[in-house]
């Protein structure tokens, strides 16, 4: 006797072929397809890359900086500089000029974050300085506290971002710049946009060639907007204070030189 529902388990599904199951048929791959997903995964990787060089980098790179900072500043505590401070008339202690690439200096801005503390190498070699993530100095400028125009350069985003946030300053910012001797300190003054070709803002007196200074002067430069070179965007600021490194740093930064921010 048979169990109910065994003629329909038996029977072939509506639709069915006779003797099996009906085959699917192959998916026809064109030139044309196969162009599109290339493209499609082309742009992906485009995506990626930019995200990478715009904010992951960037984050690594600098984390990276200010490691390298911390760990250079407690070097130099360990062979101070002078120990006292200059009196308020006399000029403030003048590093000697260094040789190219060589790292001597280092940037603090409160305004950009107290995690911020940069490098700064002799030259503005895109190789073997801009790329590597620090700032370079403009070998024809002044050194830093000298009487004149130190003069120092970064890329704006990628490769550390240095000075991504150099339009944020505000009047009277404190710009730091750190050697073995201690610490210079600036006050910003104001923004300046120039074409590429506006190298004026690093002669001694900015945009005033062959005159004598009178001042001693900090100027941030780098490009303008990001990824362009279409213009540069430029920081000036003025000399304060200088503080010897057997004093230890000045209370607005202690926690970014320790690494204790």
């Amino acid at each position: 006797m048979r169990e109910p529902g065994q003629d329909q388990a038996a029977a072939p599904q509506a639709g069915g072929r006779r003797g099996g199951v009906r085959p699917r048929l192959r998916r026809r791959i064109s030139p044309l397809g196969v162009l599109g997903e290339l493209l499609i995964t082309a742009g992906v990787i485009v995506l990626l890359f930019l995200g990478w060089q715009q904010w992951l980098n960037d984050l690594i790179v600098g984390s990276q900086q200010h490691a390298l900072s911390v760990q250079q500043s407690q070097t130099w505590n360990k062979a101070p500089g002078p120990t006292k401070a200059p009196q308020p008339d006399a000029p403030p202690v003048i590093s000697a000029v260094i040789p190219n690439a060589q790292k001597f200096a280092q940037l603090i801005v409160p305004r950009f974050g107290a995690n911020y503390y940069r490098q700064i190498a002799q030259g503005t070699g895109v190789h073997d300085v801009l790329n590597k993530g620090e700032l370079g100095h403009y070998p024809t400028t002044q050194m830093p506290g000298a009487l004149g125009n130190f003069a120092i350069a970064s890329h704006r985003k990628a490769y550390g971002g240095n000075l991504e946030h150099i339009n944020e300053l505000h009047v009277g910012d404190h710009i730091f710049v750190e050697t073995q001797d201690g610490w210079y300190q600036y006050e910003f003054r104001n923004l300046q946009y120039v074409r590429p070709t506006g190298v004026g803002v690093i002669d001694p007196v900015p945009e005033e060639a062959g005159v004598q200074p009178t001042d001693r002067m900090i100027t941030l430069t780098s490009c303008n907007p990001f990824f362009s070179t279409a213009e540069r965007i430029i920081a000036y600021g003025s000399f304060d204070t200088f503080y010897p490194r057997a004093d230890g740093p000045p209370a607005e930064i202690a926690a970014t030189v320790t690494g204790k921010a």
